[in-house]
Formats: structure tokens, sequence, C-alpha cells
């Protein structure tokens, strides 16, 4: 499992258990938790005044606030994420509630598009939030080949070949004429650097270009291979909607997950080649102002990247996020046996961009 990138603290171990015990209180009851309350309610061995230091001193450093100053606190962004990390644990469905979901999906016909309605249906009730996936499908493209033409002035064709056979066709503006050697050196120089690269990779890579012509013909790289992975991403099944609606502080993410653009880019960002598991985002990360007062919990399905979907649930940061991620990991396995099985056939698979 993999969680936005914060700098950890080392607690005690005092420290980490009255965490735990207040973010799974707030969660459960949803009010501030005060120092009385955890004694009482855990039946701890030290005094209210003990607790009372070590919660006045995980707020000094962030994992809790206190709205009212003679009130109890709630956790932070950063406390949430510490909990994720290092205090959640293993958890896993009951084995009575894994089994009526597989039952469900067994009873469906064996149609994505069923599938894919049934899959956002069980988030959505599991998490009491809103859930989507994407359909299946090819790989993220690639850069396979780059060319460029001189055709008359300042005017340059830049020919961009993908992995998938896909080809996009792009006139650059110079500022000056440039003689076809230096592009043909461009163009090498590129692909070089860029040849099997995805989109995120591409953007990293440019930063490392210092060629004023090269970084330009790489920006318009970047921009054909993103408008070309948006379109991939461009078939989502939605549930729950209205979850988040309801409340205040999730309603601006359903402009997120419901604008396909925006959400194809916040996927390819999340999952790098690094990636690999649940991946959980609290609070935006600081990338997706939507997601402030949001948790979006995501996994990949499918057959690796030749063909596969995401799997998420959205909610707010208060959330029982061992539940909740136990669920995205186990309907990702689910929807994994079913594309194996549906597509058995490899050779289907060929040249598949967007299967329905």
């Amino acid at each position: 499992m993999s969680i936005g990138k914060t700098q950890l603290d080392t607690l005690t171990d005092r420290q980490d258990q009255i965490l735990a015990m207040l973010i799974r209180s707030f969660t459960d009851d949803g009010v501030p938790v005060g120092s009385k309350t955890l004694v009482e309610r855990y039946g701890l061995s030290v005094s209210s005044a003990t607790v009372r230091n070590e919660l006045s001193y995980l707020d000094s450093m962030g994992y809790l606030v206190q709205p009212h100053t003679s009130g109890g606190r709630v956790p932070t962004e950063k406390g949430y994420r510490y909990f994720v990390q290092r205090l959640l644990g293993e958890y896993e469905l009951p084995k009575s509630e894994k089994q009526m979901i597989q039952h469900q999906f067994h009873q469906a016909r064996l149609e994505v598009s069923q599938w894919m309605g049934l899959a956002t249906a069980v988030l959505a009730r599991t998490s009491s939030g809103a859930s989507f996936i994407t359909y299946p499908r090819s790989q993220l493209n690639r850069v396979k080949h780059i060319q460029l033409i001189s055709t008359q002035g300042r005017m340059v064709l830049m020919i961009l070949v993908m992995n998938g056979g896909e080809v996009s066709q792009q006139m650059l503006e110079l500022a000056e004429s440039i003689p076809q050697p230096r592009l043909t050196q461009a163009a090498e120089r590129l692909n070089k650097l860029l040849e099997g690269n995805s989109a995120r990779e591409v953007e990293l890579k440019l930063q490392s270009v210092d060629w004023l012509l090269e970084k330009e013909v790489g920006r318009l790289v970047l921009e054909a291979i993103d408008r070309s992975d948006n379109r991939l991403i461009s078939r989502v099944h939605r549930a729950g909607i209205t979850n988040l609606i309801d409340d205040d502080g999730t309603r601006s993410a359903v402009h997120l997950i419901e604008e396909r653009s925006r959400l194809a880019r916040m996927i390819t960002t999340m999952f790098d080649e690094n990636s690999s598991g649940v991946q959980v985002v609290i609070g935006g990360d600081g990338r997706w102002e939507e997601l402030k007062n949001c948790t979006i919990i995501m996994s990949r399905y499918g057959m690796g990247t030749d063909l596969m979907g995401e799997v998420a649930i959205v909610g707010p940061t208060r959330m029982p996020y061992g539940r909740n991620i136990s669920a995205v990991r186990y309907v990702a396995g689910l929807m994994t046996e079913f594309i194996s099985d549906y597509y058995a056939d490899t050779s289907f698979l060929t040249g598949a961009t967007d299967l329905n």
C-alpha cells in the first residue's frame, strides 16, 4: 500500500497507541475526543492528565487539532497519514461479507458493463461514500519514435509514433527558421532520451533537458501522450455520488471525478512505474484542491499493463480506513479474476484501447 509522501516523526509507543485510539474513536462517533473519553473507553492504565499531556504533544507536532480551547481533539491530515502508514495494521472484510460480494459477482452475467456497475455499487455501499471504476484498457501510451520535418519558414511538423501504433502530428512555430540537420539532431536526442517512456516519465526526463528546441518539442510530445492517455480513461462507472453532494466537505470532489480529463490526469499521476497495490491520497496531498477534505483509496485491476483499470472509493477524511482499503483490494482482486477469464484469448488484446 502506498500513501502520499509526508515527513513522519518518531513517536513513542504510548503516543502511537493514544493517536490510534483517538482516530478510531473519532471515526466511530464524529465528535472531538478528550483524554477522559480515551481513558474510560479503552480502560487505559494511565491517568487522564498523562493522556492529556500526550494529546498536547501530538497537537504540537501537527497530528491533532483542538477545534475549541476547552474541548477534545480531532485528527489532522498528517495524523490520518501517520495512522494509515504506521498504525492501521492488516484488516480484512469479514468472511461472510466477502462471500456475499463474491456471490453477487458470480450471479452477474459475463458482461464487462454489468461487472463495472456491480463493482461501483458494492464499493459505494461498503464505504457509504462514492466509488468509480474505469473500463479495462491497454497499457498507457509510450514514445516509440519522434520525427521533426521542416515545412516552410519557421513551421516544423512533429510526428510522434506511440507504442500502440497511434500517430500524432502537430505543427510547431519556432522563433526562427532552423535547418533540417538541426531538427534531425533534436529528434535523435529526444528519441534516445524518451523512447519507451510514458507521459509521467517524459515529464520527469524533460526537467533535465537544457536545449530550448528539444524542450519545446518534448512539451508537445508530453501533451500528445496526455491527450491519448486521457482518451483511454474515458469510460467510467460511478456510484454513490449523492453521498458526496450531501456533505459540504466532500462536495467539491464531485467535480473532479465527473470531469474525465482531470480524473484521467489524477489517475496517471497516482500510478507511476513503481506504484503497486492500493494507493491512498488524504486531503489531496497538496495536488488536488477538490480533495482537500477527502480521501481517495484506489487500486488497479487487470492483467498487468496489457489490460488494466482502476477501482476507487472517495469519501471524507474521517472514514474507516481498514475496512475501505480492504474493500478496494478485494473488489480489485475479483475484477482481476474476471478480466483474466473474460479476455483469456490474449490475441484479443492486440491493439485494444477501450474495451466494453
